[in-house]
């Protein structure tokens, strides 16, 4: 191992902690990339159970890096994000790959192909974990917080993906009554204190 380059890639792992996303946490403070890929990482190990067919070690890996490149690009909204911005964070992925040893870096490229393709079942549960992990954290967020297009966004993102799985599409059908609940009473759902 060179530790050298195997310090360099963790430190632009860092970066990760200090992008802020869109949405914000439970107490109204900036939700970070790394807390966005934790949660995700965490959901796939509590849903393992429900998929025993699927290889979660490597759904777990998926929803632990599929946001690497943002360590160079920081996070840009799903509703702003364009295919040039894809193709950036692209580039950063394959950039910052490249400092790593060939096994490390080989299996990388290999998760960021499987997951560009969604052709695997475990590249479609990492997307739709993905997705619905961002409509469970603006649930989670003040409402205060929210665009007013995020209000037909919360009902509409992420039906196709978690229509994948039975278990995905009943996961989408009760974030959306969280969401339904949300906005007719204003209820903070994950924040003890609010409710």
């Amino acid at each position: 191992m060179d530790w050298k380059k195997f310090l360099d890639f963790l430190g632009a792992m860092e970066r990760l902690k200090c992008a802020h996303r869109h949405c914000t946490n439970s107490q109204g403070g900036p939700e970070s990339v790394a807390d966005h890929s934790w949660r995700l990482a965490a959901m796939a190990l509590l849903l393992a159970p429900e998929f025993p067919g699927l290889d979660m070690d490597r759904v777990i890996r998926m929803c632990l890096v599929h946001d690497l490149g943002e360590a160079v690009t920081g996070d840009i909204p799903t509703f702003l994000k364009t295919a040039r911005d894809e193709e950036t964070e692209s580039r950063a992925v394959e950039e910052l790959l490249a400092a790593l040893p060939g096994g490390s870096r080989r299996e990388l490229e290999g998760l960021f192909r499987e997951m560009d393709a969604l052709e695997t079942p475990e590249a479609r549960l990492y997307k739709a974990l993905d997705k619905l992990e961002g409509v469970i954290q603006h649930n989670e967020a003040p409402i205060s917080t929210w665009e007013p297009l995020e209000y037909d966004l919360q009902r509409d993102y992420a039906w196709m993906e978690a229509g994948w799985f039975p278990q995905t599409q009943a996961l989408r059908e009760a974030v959306l009554r969280q969401t339904e609940e949300k906005i007719a009473g204003g209820k903070s759902h994950g924040n003890p204190k609010a409710l």
